[in-house]
């Protein structure tokens, strides 16, 4: 990465040229070469995926990585898959968002006051990226923050992966975690003192089919944990 980065659209730019992962790069672009039979006639973006959402946000969420033939194919957070589907339509149905539907870049599709991201931006093989391809990733999270940080209240982190990844951030960021480190769980909820003002963290199981289909996380769940921290957040009543 460049000179510091001081804007989202700045870090955008930077991020979707990024090469820094030979495995990441690899499958990324073989998925967009072969294609999914059922999007054959679409171009994959193949190609990191950067953030969604407004750069004033004040709650943000924090996934894993793109999808392979979701965000992976379409260029945007959590679209154009059923895990899209089920996110996309808790924030709709909180306020958050303005459609319950997200298929692609234009679609029309809003988010208020929050934005999401992950931890490694790059479509990973079964869903599983390295300590190491986590580790090269790092700096847009750490630069995503610090760009965030004067509006951010709160984040909710989906599953244990993000939750790992983004506690070192935090506290390089300027936010005292405990130590011992919180632990990762559904409903879990810290509050992070911080130099301006303090964080509140949230943990919620990530929207996988695995845990959607088997109704370990359920709609309910999942709009709860974002109803409570968009209060926290000044987003809603």
């Amino acid at each position: 990465m460049g000179a510091a980065l001081t804007d989202i659209a700045g870090l955008d730019a930077q991020l979707i040229e990024c090469r820094a992962c030979p495995r990441l790069v690899e499958w990324r672009e073989k998925v967009a070469r072969e294609k999914r039979a059922s999007f054959r006639d679409e171009t994959y973006w193949g190609r990191p995926v950067p953030g969604f959402g407004p750069p004033d946000a004040s709650l943000l969420i924090v996934g894993l990585a793109p999808a392979a033939h979701g965000a992976n194919r379409t260029g945007r957070m959590f679209t154009g898959d059923r895990s899209g589907d089920f996110l996309y339509a808790a924030l709709h149905a909180v306020g958050l968002a303005s459609q319950p539907t997200a298929t692609h870049i234009g679609d029309g599709l809003e988010l208020f006051g929050v934005r999401i991201t992950s931890p490694v931006h790059c479509a990973p093989p079964a869903n599983k990226p390295t300590p190491d391809e986590r580790d090269n990733c790092r700096h847009w999270l750490d630069a995503e923050l610090r760009i965030l940080q004067p509006h951010l209240r709160s984040v909710i982190v989906l599953g244990g992966f993000g939750w790992q990844s983004l506690l070192p951030v935090l506290d390089d960021a300027g936010w005292a975690v405990p130590r011992p480190r919180p632990k990762f769980g559904h409903g879990a909820h810290v509050e992070l003192p911080g130099a301006e003002r303090p964080l509140h963290l949230f943990g919620c199981y990530h929207v996988s089919q695995q845990n959607t289909f088997t109704g370990r996380l359920t709609p309910a769940m999942l709009e709860s944990v974002l109803s409570e921290a968009a209060r926290v957040a000044g987003l809603i009543g």
